[in-house]
């Protein structure tokens, strides 16, 4: 067996640097119907067909609920010291708001003690994506009701955790969860068209402000950030055209929710399309309430994004130029593997002058990974977390003030539309017999974590 070294030393991004894995409720918990838990717009989207490419669902998943302890010793025995996890609003609230669900309480109870015992911070994301159904039914996030009952739900889960947790993100992706749910129609809940994507852009804007707001009036010391997805805008040539889609494609995917925290508005100048939302969804109080001040930006890139100017493209008349067309690395999914757009986008977020700091919330790689004589041999993801690492250590040397990564995933799960297909994790899931096997990855992460080798 080939030694699972780096060029790089763990001290080398500084004794504070924050090593942490990465799960999320409805992707690993499984149990769907335990205890209480009311139903989710995922729960209702994995029902409809053709939605999730090899027809599953996460009524089991990686059934986390049961095997937790199991699976934070193999996150602790690889070295890290943050797990960060997410909590079910349905778990909590089964129908998005009013009567609070004991059992669901207890669980995440058990789950943060479990951390703490172990000596792993909890990170605890409030929304990774995984809204009530019953709220959904009222509008779901295109409805401004929704950012009460955001506050409501937030108010609840901090006045019981805000204890013993001290870290927390509002909310993971919203670029995501609002373009491919309310605009593409590929996730939960599947709408489609600028009429839900924009008032649901808006009202999100807001719920991470209001929830934020709710954890500094509730949590003593506590440290407030939220998580964004992000991807270096390439023009795909230099003339005027292109350029100018590249402006509107990083104010789309980068600036979008962003800004609006920092109190700079939405970035109409290069998205014109956003105006809108100030014309047709925006109350003149909302100004003032899509602000706060995080004590962190987590940031998620995966890929970079190459545009080009197409007239035909409806709106914003930008189109990607697919990797594969260009003939560069990718992963399993298809997507650019570019260390120097996680340099690139360090870089972006860490110019802002109200980031104060950047975590790596989520980065890790989806391969084909299988087991070979018990082995898991995944040469490209080392190469990947190598090749990543070392972007977000030259852009620490250059000031930029990111003090963690948290790897996307401890263990293969279920990854929304694709199923379970996308192996993502450090640790392989025989999801017939919930068998886990560590994978070299995280044996290199154990190497690199523990000062072995």
């Amino acid at each position: 067996m080939q030694p699972f070294t780096a060029p790089f030393s763990r001290h080398d991004f500084g004794d504070d640097f924050l090593w942490g894995v990465t799960i999320a409720a409805f992707q690993n918990e499984g149990a769907h119907d335990k205890d209480g838990r009311g139903r989710s717009i995922w729960d209702e989207f994995t029902q409809r067909k053709g939605k999730i490419k090899d027809g599953s669902n996460a009524f089991i998943a990686t059934d986390f609920y049961h095997r937790y302890p199991q699976d934070l010793l193999l996150a602790k025995m690889m070295g890290f010291s943050v797990f960060r996890f997410s909590i079910s609003w349905t778990r909590i609230l089964p129908k998005g708001t009013g009567e609070v669900n004991l059992a669901g309480i207890s669980f995440y109870h058990r789950l943060i003690d479990a951390c703490l015992e172990l000596g792993l911070t909890p990170y605890i994301t409030l929304y990774h994506w995984d809204l009530p159904h019953a709220l959904e039914k009222k509008g779901g996030w295109c409805h401004r009701g929704v950012v009460f009952a955001f506050e409501e739900y937030v108010r609840i889960v901090v006045n019981e955790y805000g204890d013993k947790v001290k870290h927390w993100i509002v909310l993971n992706e919203p670029f995501g969860f609002t373009s491919l749910g309310y605009m593409l129609g590929v996730h939960a809940p599947g709408k489609f068209g600028l009429s839900y994507f924009l008032p649901a852009v808006h009202h999100v804007v807001l719920a991470q402000a209001a929830g934020a707001r709710v954890i500094r009036d509730e949590v003593r010391d506590a440290v407030i950030g939220t998580t964004y997805s992000c991807s270096h805008i390439i023009p795909y040539t230099q003339n005027e055209q292109d350029l100018l889609a590249a402006r509107k494609a990083d104010a789309l995917f980068n600036r979008m929710f962003l800004e609006p925290a920092l109190g700079l508005g939405y970035p109409v100048h290069d998205m014109p399309l956003l105006k809108r939302i100030e014309r047709r969804y925006a109350l003149w109080r909302d100004w003032d309430n899509m602000t706060f001040d995080f004590d962190f930006i987590g940031i998620q890139t995966y890929f970079p994004l190459v545009v080009r100017y197409n007239a035909f493209m409806p709106v914003v008349s930008v189109s990607e130029v697919k990797p594969r067309s260009r003939k560069v690395p990718v992963t399993g999914l298809g997507w650019e593997i570019s260390a120097t757009g996680m340099y690139a986008m360090l870089k972006q977020f860490g110019a802002y002058r109200g980031v104060r700091r950047l975590i790596v919330t989520e980065s890790g790689a989806a391969f084909n990974d299988m087991p070979v004589d018990g082995r898991i041999q995944d040469k490209e993801r080392i190469g990947y977390f190598t090749e990543y690492l070392g972007a977000v250590l030259q852009a620490q040397k250059e000031g930029v003030p990111v003090d963690g990564y948290f790897v996307w995933t401890l263990t293969d799960n279920f990854e929304w539309a694709e199923g379970y297909r996308a192996r993502f994790g450090l640790v392989h899931v025989d999801f017939s017999t919930q068998i886990r096997t560590i994978k070299d990855s995280g044996y290199w992460f154990k190497t690199l974590l523990n000062n072995e080798g």
